[in-house]
């Protein structure tokens, strides 16, 4: 049979079967330094009525990475406190005594979540792990950019801003023949202009007032890698020529300096305005408008690649796991649909933003729309039917118990008043979290 490995943390018994290997801590210090030295992805807290809920609280804050199983007695589960500590982090409770069986199975299912979490936060092998989504016009860009990172002519990558430019810029740079060189990225409109020459091409001792030495610019040190040109429309007119003259010739001349300087390095540029349009307007040179436009990406808006909203939103708060409060789990079913329905101007940027923000701000286990800013006013001008207005308040309800009961189904259904079938019933009904129904745990006890 195989062998199961969880970290049990307390001093009772809670009769695991003899197959599962569960290292026991009998102490909450003990067990911090136990999970500083092994990794454990589900923990097993057996407690007592004499153990501190503030020291236990803190523990489990500490280590929320972990999915946590309490064992406690029924006295301890009457105290407000001990309530609030299982809602905020553990996904199941067992009381005193616990049934050696169902212990079993509530450790299983936590195992095999970890073990889906898990699969769901590896990153892809290849450059373009961090083009997260499936969508069709994310796959598109990804072929697109297989071939581009094959050749060695410069690139124009066209998209809204925070669509994610440089991200393609550097799978195109990770995919190529130069990935063991170095990818400098420069944002040519946060340069001031009376530096922006020194800094990109550098500069001699002596040059000017405080160049008390020789310092290569950016391209240079971009040497037999790739330099990434972040919204190069922003680049004044005179350092375009440079820049022409660096394209055509692959040579660079430093401010002060009277010799040319050899650089071997690719330029993949991004803008988020048409840059042909500003040449027509005469804000861009033409000559070097078309020595970039050799390769063309263009990188999709977030809204057009809705089926990637939510794989996002679940990768964001994963990557960013340690700004979250402990207690947050992840996404309600009206979070998601709140951010179905946003048209996302800002794009992956805004999304992150929101996410982020939301982890951090979020005081239940679930972040609810108002985190991420997503809230909308009911529109008074449409009047609304009463069996609509009953349905929506019996989902309501729904959802707030689910939520102050931390997705548990025993305690949601006492706290509604029904019982656990009609709870069941009533989430097929609404839809509530249909795609991922295994996630809520039952937490009978005996």
């Amino acid at each position: 049979m195989t062998t199961k490995s969880i970290l049990c943390v307390g001093s009772g018994d809670a009769g695991l079967p003899a197959d599962w290997d569960a290292p026991r801590a009998d102490s909450l210090a003990e067990a911090r330094r136990h999970l500083k030295a092994r990794a454990c992805a589900v923990g097993l807290l057996v407690l007592r009525e004499t153990d501190s809920c503030a020291d236990c609280h803190a523990f489990l804050g500490e280590h929320h990475a972990q999915r946590w199983i309490a064992v406690l007695p029924p006295s301890l589960l009457a105290l407000p406190a001990w309530r609030q500590l299982l809602c905020d982090h553990c996904d199941d409770y067992h009381t005193w005594p616990p049934d050696p069986q169902r212990l079993r199975h509530t450790l299983g299912h936590a195992l095999g979540m970890a073990a889906l979490r898990a699969g769901e936060t590896a990153p892809r092998a290849g450059g373009d792990a961090t083009l997260t989504g499936q969508s069709a016009a994310i796959t598109r860009l990804r072929r697109q950019i297989g071939k581009v990172a094959a050749a060695a002519a410069p690139v124009l990558i066209w998209g809204e801003s925070g669509s994610g430019k440089e991200l393609a810029a550097q799978a195109v740079h990770a995919q190529s023949a130069r990935r063991a060189g170095p990818f400098v990225p420069i944002n040519c409109g946060a340069i001031p202009s009376q530096l922006i020459q020194s800094e990109l091409f550098g500069h001699e001792r002596g040059a000017f007032t405080g160049a008390a030495r020789d310092k290569r610019g950016l391209i240079e040190s971009a040497q037999g890698g790739s330099v990434f040109l972040d919204e190069i429309g922003d680049l004044p007119m005179e350092l375009q020529a440079n820049l022409l003259r660096f394209l055509q010739e692959k040579t660079i001349y430093r401010v002060g300096g009277t010799r040319s300087i050899a650089v071997d390095a690719r330029v993949i540029a991004a803008s988020h305005v048409n840059l042909a349009q500003a040449v027509q307007r005469g804000a861009f040179r033409e000559d070097l408008y078309y020595r970039l436009n050799v390769l063309a990406l263009d990188v999709p808006p977030l809204r057009e690649r809705r089926d990637d909203l939510l794989p996002l939103a679940e990768h964001f708060f994963h990557a960013f796991a340690s700004e979250r409060a402990p207690r947050v789990k992840g996404f309600s079913s009206r979070a998601e649909q709140a951010m179905r329905e946003h048209d996302w101007p800002g794009n992956v940027r805004e999304l992150l933003n929101r996410v982020r923000r939301a982890m951090v701000m979020a005081e239940g286990r679930l972040i609810l729309p108002q985190d991420l800013g997503l809230a909308s006013a009911p529109a008074a001008s449409v009047p609304l039917l009463l069996d609509d207005a009953r349905i929506r308040a019996e989902r309501d309800a729904i959802d707030a118990s689910l939520l102050r009961a931390g997705r548990n189904i025993t305690l949601a259904a006492r706290d509604l008043g029904v019982s656990r079938m009609t709870l069941y019933r009533l989430l097929a009904k609404h839809g509530i979290d249909a795609a991922s129904r295994a996630s809520y745990t039952d937490g009978q006890s005996e």
